[in-house]
């Protein structure tokens, strides 16, 4: 067999080419599917938090007016940022007790509890251990955690902080509460395969300071990459399930809902929506011509947005109308107009007539026959995204589950009506209030009931 130094020099040239293309073949397959991260579409050199200077201060931990805070007061402030209590609390459960079902495709994945109950909870957890989970995504034992957790964006989190969360959560009293078990079919029910998932796409990387962007923009990013975990629900996933940065925060479908398009593009995005109006549809769950919050929305609103001082409102606007603009091809340009006052006999007769007479008996009271409410401008349908959108999900979520958080009260309809009703009702709905009208069907509305039901 001949050497490859006895080779010739084109041979040797062929065969370190041939080399050279597989590796870079490979890496370029690699970050297809990995995807960049999840600040990579902002151009600047990244510096660590440790070499971060003064231009570029350290934009972790929590906001001026809470510096000089105690590290319980600092740690219940970032347990709010990252949204802890939406998925770690039950309708009606105790605080961060778990319990939470997430439907998934392939099965349903319930939350841990976290409060400091030595049995049940978190309460033998060190240091050590509670920066794996977070960090990692494993468990006291090797336990590997499904990344329903969202690890790898709190990765990103410093170990300052972490441990915060952690001060703040040992101090509240411990919950006994056994969760029930996972219900996730084979393979998924092999966590160790979380192992090699975690390999290929969670980084455990922490957060870097881009030096090209401003104070305000690295602490918006902060607060949205490590904290509030944005993407987590807003980003698209891809086949194995790691999120697709390539189309970030364009919107994705889960557990039920829709997370809509908040990138810069005008016509399906947020791009025409005024810095004010973003902020005040993030702490208060409501803008003037954009919709309220609703659903899981409506919940980080809720438990955690609403907690946020100004300053770091401020910062995640910024952060978040920087990133690039990608238009939503299923969603229509959003309808603005008001409709007429009195019902259309055009519309209802379109459709199942019990869904002008539901809305009739049940809805106009509230949300007015123009779609503008006299009663509560969180009421008011016009120019809110979920109307205007043909798949009409979220209508359907809130029919059935109606919106419950401070000042807003909806109540659910679910267990009045049918599915077959609840799919007229969204339609009528669409068609009068929306640009584009929906097709629901009773299958439709009885998949999203079961969702809704974990």
């Amino acid at each position: 067999m001949t050497r490859f130094s006895e080779r010739s020099p084109l041979a040797r040239f062929l065969l370190v080419a041939v080399a050279g293309i597989i590796v870079v073949g490979a890496g370029y397959a690699l970050w297809l599917v990995r995807g960049p991260g999840p600040t990579a579409f902002a151009p600047g050199k990244r510096l660590s938090l440790s070499q971060s200077d003064a231009i570029h201060a350290n934009p972790s931990g929590v906001p001026p007016e809470l510096a000089n805070a105690d590290l319980i007061t600092r740690g219940e402030y970032l347990a709010r940022a990252a949204d802890c209590s939406a998925c770690h609390t039950t309708q009606n459960g105790q605080a961060y007790s778990g319990g939470l079902g997430f439907v998934l495709p392939f099965g349903v994945i319930y939350s841990t509890n976290i409060t400091p109950d030595k049995e049940s909870g978190i309460g033998n957890y060190t240091d050590a251990d509670f920066l794996r989970v977070m960090h990692q995504g494993v468990a006291p034992g090797g336990k590997r955690l499904y990344p329903a957790m969202p690890y790898p964006s709190y990765a990103l989190m410093t170990d300052a902080d972490a441990l915060a969360i952690k001060a703040y959560l040992f101090s509240l009293p411990g919950v006994k509460v056994i969760q029930p078990p996972n219900t996730l079919a084979f393979p998924f029910n092999q966590r160790w395969l979380m192992a090699l998932w975690s390999t290929a796409f969670s980084r455990d990387q922490r957060f870097a300071v881009n030096s090209e962007r401003s104070t305000q923009w690295n602490r918006g990013a902060y607060l949205a990459e490590a904290m509030a975990h944005c993407g987590e629900c807003h980003t698209p996933r891809t086949l194995a399930f790691s999120l697709d940065n390539h189309r970030k925060f364009s919107g994705s479908k889960q557990a039920g809902w829709r997370a809509y398009n908040i990138t810069s593009d005008n016509k399906t995005g947020v791009g025409e929506w005024s810095s004010e109006q973003v902020a005040l549809y993030i702490s208060q769950g409501h803008a003037e011509g954009h919709g309220t919050a609703a659903g899981p929305m409506g919940e980080a609103v809720e438990q955690s947005l609403r907690y946020l001082t100004p300053g770091d409102v401020e910062a995640l606007v910024a952060y978040v109308r920087t990133v690039p603009p990608i238009t939503s091809r299923d969603l229509p340009a959003v309808k603005n107009l008001a409709a007429p006052t009195v019902h259309s006999e055009g519309v209802a007769a379109a459709f199942d007539p019990r869904g002008k007479e539901i809305f009739e008996g049940a809805c106009a009271s509230c949300h007015g026959w123009s779609g503008i409410s006299p009663v509560l401008k969180d009421a008011t349908l016009i120019g809110g995204r979920a109307i205007n959108d043909p798949s009409a999900i979220n209508v359907v979520q809130v029919v059935l589950s109606g919106e419950k958080r401070s000042g807003v009260y909806m109540p659910g309809f679910g267990a009045a009506y049918s599915d077959i009703e609840v799919a007229a009702v969204a339609n009528y709905v669409t068609a009068r209030f929306g640009a584009r009208t929906s097709s629901v069907t009773a299958s439709d509305v009885e998949s999203l009931r079961l969702q809704a039901s974990n």
